[in-house]
C-alpha cells in the first residue's frame, strides 16, 4: 500500500444521507471522484461533440450498518436497458462460470427436476452449462440487447429487473432450488427489494449464491476504479448479515475468490436450513482485523487513492516526455473511472483496444478515446499499454504475447502504478 501521511483527515458527514439497506440517516463521505460520465455510455464517433451526461460519483459509508454505497445513484433504466458488456468475450469469465457450475454439482443435489434461476444472466455464459446438463433454468436479464443473445443460444430469459415483483411472477409458476447472482447484487439500487425477491423465490431447502467484489480487498488494494455508477454498493460480510436476517435468510458459507481483484461468494439459505460453515466466522474475523467497523481503513483508502493518481500521472508523463507511444487495454467501466478521475486523455493515450466487437469503433466516455480491436497493438506497436482491465491481467498478457515479443509492455495501475515484466 502507498505510504500514508501521518495526519489523515477525518471523514466528513454526507449531507442528506439515508442508507439504502438499514435506512439509518447518518453517513460519512469516504471518497469523492467528482463528476463522471456513465461508465458504459460509449459514444458513437458522429456524436463526439455532443455534451455528455455526467453525475457525481461519491462513495459514502453508513455509520450504522457500515455498508459502503454511492451517495447519489443513477436510474437503472439509464444504465442497463441497453448494455455493451457481454461476459462471453472474456475467457476468464467463461472458465469461472464453468468452475462454478462444477462446484454446484459437487455440493448440491441438482437433478433434471431442479430449477435454476440466474439474476443478471447476461448472454447466457453461465446458464449454458446447466442447459447442457439438462437442468431446467431461467435467466433474468434487464438489458434487452443482451437478453436477445441469450435467447438465441436457447436459454429461456425474462427481460426484466429483479426484485420482489419479478420474483413473485416466477415463483407463482415455480420456486427455485438454486438462485445465482454473480456481479449484480452491488448494482441493485434497493437491496431490500433484491434480497426480498430472493426470499420470495427460493424453495424451502434451496440455496442462493451472491458473488460480488469484496470491499475489504477494494480498500487494501486501492481498487478505486471499481467504483462507478453501476456499482451502487460495495459489500463486505459485516453489513450483509443484518440485511439477510431482515428477510428470514442466513449466510451459511463464504468463499473468498481472486476474481475481479478479490470477491466473495456468499451462500444463502432460509434461516435454520443447513449448518453455518466455519468460513462465515473466518471472513467476519478478517474484516474485524482490518478495522472495517472503524474509520481508519476508509480514511487511508482515500489518501492512498490520491497518491496513486499522482504516481500514475507522473509515470505516464515521464514516458510520454521520453517519446514513448502509449495505448490502453480494455474499454471497461473501471477504465472509465480511472481515466476520468486521473484526467488522462488524448494528450497521453492514443487509443484503447478491446476484444468485444460491441465496443470497437466507439469512443470512451468522457475522454473520447477511440476503441479498436486488440490487433491494433501489433499493427501500431505502441511502446506501452495501460492495463485498464487489470483484473484479467494474466489472460490479457497471454493473449498479447506477440505484442510483448515485439517489445510492447503493459502498465498496471493498481495498487501501485508499475511497468509489468
Amino acid at each position: 500500500m502507498v505510504p500514508l501521511p501521518k495526519n489523515v483527515p477525518p471523514m466528513e458527514r454526507t449531507a442528506d444521507f439515508r442508507c439504502r439497506s438499514c435506512h439509518a440517516g447518518e453517513g460519512s463521505t469516504v471518497l469523492d471522484l467528482g463528476l463522471q460520465p456513465l461508465a458504459n455510455s460509449l459514444v458513437r464517433p458522429e456524436r463526439e461533440s455532443d455534451v455528455e451526461r455526467c453525475c457525481p460519483l461519491v462513495l459514502s459509508i453508513c455509520r450504522s450498518c457500515r455498508l459502503l454505497q454511492l451517495a447519489e445513484i443513477v436510474s437503472p433504466d439509464d444504465l442497463f436497458n441497453e448494455y455493451v458488456y457481454f461476459s462471453s468475450y472474456s475467457n476468464c469469465m467463461l472458465e469461472h462460470a464453468a468452475a462454478y457450475v462444477e462446484d454446484c454439482f459437487r455440493t448440491q443435489q441438482l437433478t433434471p427436476k431442479s430449477f435454476v434461476v440466474e439474476i443478471a444472466s447476461n448472454d447466457g455464459y453461465l446458464l449454458q452449462h446447466f442447459v447442457a446438463r439438462g437442468i431446467p433454468c431461467l435467466g433474468v436479464e434487464p438489458a434487452h440487447n443482451v437478453a436477445v443473445v441469450a435467447r438465441d443460444k436457447g436459454i429461456a430469459t425474462v427481460n426484466a429487473f429483479f426484485g420482489v415483483t419479478t420474483a413473485t411472477d416466477i415463483a407463482n409458476r415455480r420456486l427455485a432450488d438454486l438462485i445465482v447472482a454473480n456481479n449484480v447484487f452491488a448494482h441493485a439500487p434497493d437491496p431490500n427489494d433484491f434480497v426480498g425477491g430472493i426470499a420470495k423465490l427460493l424453495s424451502p431447502n434451496g440455496v442462493a449464491t451472491l458473488e460480488f467484489p469484496w470491499a475489504a480487498d477494494m480498500l487494501r488494494n486501492i481498487e478505486f476504479d471499481t467504483i462507478y455508477h453501476e456499482h451502487v454498493f460495495y459489500y463486505a460480510a459485516m453489513p450483509l448479515m443484518p440485511l439477510l436476517a431482515r428477510h428470514g435468510l442466513q449466510l451459511t458459507r463464504v468463499d473468498v475468490l481472486p476474481i475481479h481483484g478479490g470477491s466473495l461468494r456468499a451462500h444463502i439459505t432460509r434461516r435454520g436450513v443447513g449448518l453455518v460453515d466455519a468460513s462465515v466466522r473466518a471472513v467476519l474475523d478478517a474484516e474485524e482485523r482490518l478495522g472495517l467497523g472503524g474509520d481508519a481503513p476508509y480514511e487511508e483508502f482515500a489518501t492512498s487513492v490520491g497518491s496513486l493518481r499522482s504516481n500514475l500521472v507522473s509515470l505516464l508523463r515521464t514516458l510520454k516526455a521520453s517519446g514513448s507511444r502509449i495505448a490502453a487495454y480494455g474499454a471497461s467501466a473501471k477504465g472509465s473511472t480511472l481515466l476520468n478521475y486521473c484526467d488522462i486523455g488524448k494528450e497521453t493515450i492514443d487509443f484503447i483496444v478491446d476484444r468485444s466487437p460491441h465496443k470497437q469503433g466507439l469512443l470512451s466516455p468522457g475522454k473520447r478515446l477511440p476503441i479498436l480491436s486488440p490487433a491494433a497493438l501489433v499493427e501500431r506497436r505502441p511502446d506501452y499499454s495501460l492495463l485498464l482491465t487489470w483484473n484479467f491481467a494474466d489472460e490479457i498478457l497471454s493473449q498479447q504475447q506477440a505484442y510483448r515479443d515485439a517489445g510492447g509492455r503493459f502498465i498496471c495501475p493498481v495498487p501501485v502504478p508499475r511497468i509489468m515484466e
